[in-house]
């Protein structure tokens, strides 16, 4: 779909008469996924794009910050002539779909945020012109390395501490989606550039704070007890149900799943299956 500068990939799960969700994926991430949970909901025509330099996207010039995934995302609701539309959004996509109910409120329907939307912590002791780097280290090894096949990559999510034990067809779809290039030098379809700004905004600049502070309508924020790693605390460790920056927000706990997990695998999307049907209703 042209979004001015380029073409946004878009993947549709579902039948094409069923009533829409919009699914805003993570950081590094891209429709694949969304494949555990569309698989919950076979009634419901999921719209899952690729954000810009992400996946299928990554031709796309890399994004100003999530203001500029949220004009995307309102320029694919006009030609889709969705109207107003439920959202589903993980990690990073959650921000971004804050960002559009700032930005265009007429488009959204509803909210449903998993593990993602409120402001990170950020690092003690690390200066605004340092934060990027920061945050983007440990992101920033895998998307600089390169893999002489597909196998290898499959294995360094299969090693990933957040797959051990669950690592499922739909993450093996959703790596080898991941992949461009040919071997011995694959590499993953996102790159620093595409997500460096992107990042920045996921600590609360003001313009952020005031669109949480704006919401209108419910935001129900699903929360992983455990992080990207499988590490205990996850991204909100002590974040209240009622958070203070966020009058609309209600966190709900989801029980034994990671940030990853509690929407790639399917004790996770069917949790957020669930409470999706909820906003639905």
């Amino acid at each position: 779909m042209d979004v001015g500068d380029g073409e946004l990939a878009v993947t549709e799960f579902g039948p094409a008469a069923a009533p829409a969700v919009l699914a805003i994926h993570g950081i590094t991430s891209s429709s694949r996924a969304w494949l555990a949970l569309a698989r919950h909901l076979p009634a419901v025509r999921l719209i899952a794009p690729d954000l810009r330099g992400r996946g299928r996207s990554r031709a796309l010039p890399p994004s100003t910050g999530l203001r500029h995934h949220a004009r995307d995302l309102g320029r694919l609701i006009d030609a889709l002539e969705l109207g107003s539309v439920p959202v589903v959004a993980h990690s990073m996509g959650a921000f971004v779909a804050v960002a559009l109910a700032a930005e265009r409120p007429e488009t959204i329907a509803s909210l449903l945020l998993v593990d993602g939307g409120y402001p990170l912590q950020r690092p003690p002791g690390v200066a605004d012109d340092d934060l990027s780097a920061t945050v983007l280290g440990p992101i920033a090894a895998r998307l600089s390395r390169e893999f002489p096949t597909r196998e290898a990559y499959l294995d360094f999510w299969r090693e990933h501490p957040a797959f051990r034990g669950a690592f499922t067809p739909d993450i093996a779809e959703y790596a080898d989606y991941d992949l461009v290039g040919d071997p011995p030098r694959l590499r993953t379809a996102s790159t620093i550039d595409a997500i460096a700004a992107d990042s920045l905004d996921l600590y609360g600049p003001e313009w952020y704070l005031d669109a949480l502070a704006g919401l209108r309508i419910p935001a129900p924020l699903l929360r992983a007890p455990r992080g990207l790693l499988d590490e205990p605390g996850g991204l909100y460790p002590g974040l209240p149900a009622s958070p203070p920056l966020a009058p609309t927000m209600r966190v709900i706990d989801v029980d034994d799943v990671n940030h990853y997990t509690i929407l790639m695998t399917d004790p996770g999307a069917g949790v957020v299956a669930d409470a999706l049907r909820a906003t639905l209703t």
